[in-house]
């Protein structure tokens, strides 16, 4: 492939990447990660409510990785209430499995920086170690690829395993107990979705621009002037 066509190949690939990097960190202060309905079971059964009336007693909530709210319905019309992990709701949410989902998520911003700045690096600068060449945008796109599945495969345990949204719901709540009544995952939580699919991409340009993947056996040891054409 042509050393120009290379270039333009590897700008795609940067700016995907930076994009991804501002997309996560977009990501990481809402909270649109989360979105569900509760429903407030001591309510509902206090009055045997069913079919229409339990609407009166569905309330709704939203959550990310910091802060959330949500919507209290008893009956007597909507309540909202304000919370965050840190440090409200620390010691009934599994801490460990959230604060990794965090950590995860700055790793993606950093991975997904430093491979932009290495595509660039390596369209319109002269790499003087083998990392900054294609061994290394592999790497990058591979670090950052698996914490976006790291953080999907974390968050959906937390949220599905551990019940996440009942957790919230019934926190400081003495005498009434909610129960999730509905939840989907919101728009942050895809965006992760989107920038792993991305970078798993990116692997896939970096081959496509002529480069083998790392520990691939070459069929012609001597065809190895490609590389260097752009790279060297």
């Amino acid at each position: 492939m042509p050393a120009q066509q290379k270039k333009i190949i590897f700008c795609i690939a940067g700016v995907l990447s930076f994009a991804c990097a501002l997309g996560t960190a977009a990501a990481i202060g809402t909270q649109l990660w989360v979105k569900g309905t509760i429903l407030c079971k001591t309510g509902a059964l206090l009055v045997n409510a069913t079919g229409q009336e339990l609407e009166k007693f569905i309330g709704e909530i939203q959550y990310g990785l910091f802060y959330g709210e949500r919507v209290r319905q008893c009956g007597l019309g909507g309540r909202p209430f304000q919370f965050s992990f840190f440090p409200d709701l620390l010691k009934i949410i599994p801490a460990s499995i959230h604060v990794s989902v965090i950590l995860f998520c700055t790793v993606l911003i950093i991975f997904a920086l430093v491979g932009a700045g290495f595509f660039m690096f390596n369209a319109f600068g002269n790499p003087y170690e083998t990392l900054h060449g294609p061994v290394g945008l592999y790497l990058w796109s591979f670090i950052a690829c698996s914490c976006g599945c790291l953080i999907m495969i974390l968050f959906s345990s937390e949220v599905k395993i551990h019940h996440l949204s009942e957790k919230i719901a019934n926190f400081k709540e003495g005498s009434f107990t909610f129960k999730t009544h509905s939840e989907q995952f919101a728009n942050s939580f895809w965006i992760i979705l989107v920038c792993s699919l991305v970078h798993f991409l990116n692997a896939l340009l970096i081959r496509f621009a002529g480069f083998e993947f790392p520990f691939s056996k070459s069929k012609d040891s001597g065809t190895t002037t490609g590389a260097v054409d752009l790279m060297y």
